[in-house]
């Protein structure tokens, strides 16, 4: 089997449900993973909005996740994790908010690092992330959601 990520409140590329919106309660949907690779010391997860008007908007950062862990909670960070700043400034779970209209896509990627990623809370997925990853990544796997504002 391969390094997998998938979550039981939406299938690849389906809807998400609202609740994990900003138009419902607005709380991280329940996520699992299998198959993570041997020797893997680290997990980070980056949820990011290919489709914004401006380019690419990172909207929830979590990195020191712990290899043992199978899952996140619906709604929880898991203990021990740290949260990055996101592009509205927060370190917090922003969920799918685009603009009324045409629906975007929603990506989870998932990186198994084979070295500690030594990021700080508040650490920026642009001035950051892209030095802490390099040469550590020992697998990734994505999920993507979608969603559409009506109202």
């Amino acid at each position: 089997m391969a390094f997998t990520l998938t979550s039981p409140a939406f299938a690849n590329n389906a809807f998400m449900p609202v609740q994990h919106t900003c138009d419902g309660d607005n709380i991280s949907p329940p996520l699992t993973w299998t198959e993570v690779p041997e020797g893997t010391v680290e997990l980070a997860l980056l949820f990011e909005d290919p489709d914004a008007p401006g380019g690419t908007l990172v909207q929830w950062i979590l990195f020191g996740i712990s290899p043992e862990l199978d899952g996140l909670e619906e709604g929880k960070a898991p203990a021990g994790s740290l949260g990055g700043k996101n592009d509205y400034g927060r370190t917090d779970w922003s969920g799918p908010c685009p603009p009324i209209g045409k629906a975007h896509r929603f990506i989870f990627t998932l990186l198994a690092l084979g070295e500690p990623s030594g990021l700080a809370e508040g650490a920026s997925p642009r001035d950051d992330l892209p030095y802490a990853l390099s040469g550590k990544v020992l697998g990734q796997t994505q999920l993507t959601g979608k969603y559409a504002r009506k109202r």
